[in-house]
């Protein structure tokens, strides 16, 4: 099953939500979802940089989009990625699994999904840190990360 797709309806009302929490205009740019959830993803973490909380709306959308981003760039079913409470994924080649708990589980929180995505922290620190559980042979999501690189400030049209 591939994953869904994003709505954009919804990735533009909480970026705009996020925006306004961070003292920024309304998104003004385009309304495509790939761009609306980058530009979500990015200013999600500029409230984390800020030192705040991301809205929740926003963080769970962003979450949501990473996530889809991810089983994109790495289809397959033979590992399952948990974001709790928000949204779970089966990626990569492997072995398929379709009941009970799966061999290769990764699981993390919302906001170091986040950093992990965008590439603000490593899944080396991750790991190390205890911010992320992996089990299986195949729960191991380094080659896959960070899923963006860059900040919406690099593209004139994404601000």
């Amino acid at each position: 099953m591939p994953p869904r797709r994003p709505d954009p309806q919804r990735l533009r009302t909480a970026l705009d939500a996020q925006r306004s929490a961070l003292g920024q205009e309304p998104w003004a740019g385009p309304a495509e979802p790939g761009v609306l959830g980058r530009a979500l993803a990015f200013a999600v973490l500029g409230a984390l940089d800020a030192g705040g909380q991301p809205e929740r709306e926003a963080l769970r959308a962003a979450v949501t989009y990473l996530l889809g981003l991810l089983a994109a760039d790495a289809p397959g079913r033979a590992v399952e990625v948990r974001v709790p409470p928000y949204a779970a994924v089966q990626c990569l080649v492997g072995p398929r699994h379709t009941r009970g708990t799966p061999p290769n589980v990764v699981e993390t929180d919302p906001v170091t999904w986040v950093q992990l995505a965008l590439g603000r922290l490593s899944w080396a620190q991750a790991r190390e840190a205890g911010l992320v559980s992996a089990s299986g042979p195949r729960a191991d999501l380094s080659e896959w990360l960070p899923l963006l690189r860059g900040t919406t400030s690099a593209s004139p049209s994404l601000d």
